[in-house]
């Protein structure tokens, strides 16, 4: 099979494979669930930004100062988009802000967000895939099997984040899906310009890290905090731990996939 035979069919497969790995996980779980395993994708979430993202990006730039710079526009950023959503939303429903229907989703703020973030990152395994493959095949292969291994937990605390905004399960498979076919876009235009592609990925990289904690900090941890009992927050630190745990486990043993 030829090269670009090999991105195509890699990018499809692989992620394909790490959406549907994590929706037989989030779409198994029962409603009463998604509540409790927020915890879990916040520090999902919080642990890809942190141990795999942005040191990526960091690496990627060659200079701290500009991708650390790159984060901060890109949280300001999403702040702005999420006041866009919120206030289309609010001027459709007559509604005030984040009181209405807070309590049983956000109206998809965190949903829409999430899925840029995982958008720009999925274009950027991409292009870490095309670069690999053209390469050295044994190469392309062994990492596009390691960012699978790295996509799994995110993509389930991307499922259960879609699941808390409101998304019924098929949407949030079928975004899900969709996001995906971000890696073989990056793959493709990868292939064919990647000189020229590779200048952004710092970028998209930085981007793609300061969704994920824009999401977890400004969106999800405030609602954590609206059940104070002792049980509950012990519970609540103890699956974030877990979250950054899996996310900790899969860099350790498949170790980076650039």
């Amino acid at each position: 099979m030829s090269i670009l035979g090999w991105i195509i069919v890699v990018s499809l497969a692989g992620g394909a494979l790490s959406v549907l790995a994590a929706a037989l996980f989030a779409l198994t779980a029962r409603g009463g669930w998604v509540p409790h395993l927020i915890s879990y994708a916040i520090g999902a979430l919080l642990g890809a930004a942190f141990l795999e993202v942005l040191p990526n990006a960091v690496e990627a730039n060659g200079d701290v100062g500009k991708a650390t710079a790159i984060v901060l526009a890109g949280i300001l950023g999403f702040f702005v988009l999420e006041k866009l959503v919120l206030w289309r939303h609010c001027h459709d429903d007559h509604c005030e802000g984040h009181e209405t229907g807070a309590a049983a989703h956000d109206h998809g703020r965190s949903g829409l967000l999430i899925l840029v973030g995982d958008t720009f990152h999925n274009f950027v395994d991409g292009v870490l895939i095309a670069a690999a493959f053209m390469q050295d095949v044994r190469l392309g292969i062994v990492t596009a099997l390691a960012i699978i291994a790295h996509e799994i937990p995110q993509e389930v605390g991307d499922f259960l984040i879609l699941l808390h905004s409101g998304y019924s399960r098929l949407k949030a498979l079928v975004f899900n899906l969709l996001s995906s076919l971000a890696t073989l876009v990056g793959g493709l235009l990868a292939y064919f310009a990647l000189s020229a592609v590779q200048g952004v990925v710092p970028v998209f990289l930085a981007l793609a890290a300061a969704s994920m904690i824009y999401v977890a900090v400004a969106d999800l941890i405030p609602g954590l905090h609206k059940r104070t009992e002792l049980r509950a927050t012990v519970q609540q630190v103890l699956l974030i731990a877990a979250g950054i745990a899996t996310i900790l486990l899969a860099h350790l043993l498949v170790g980076h996939h650039d």
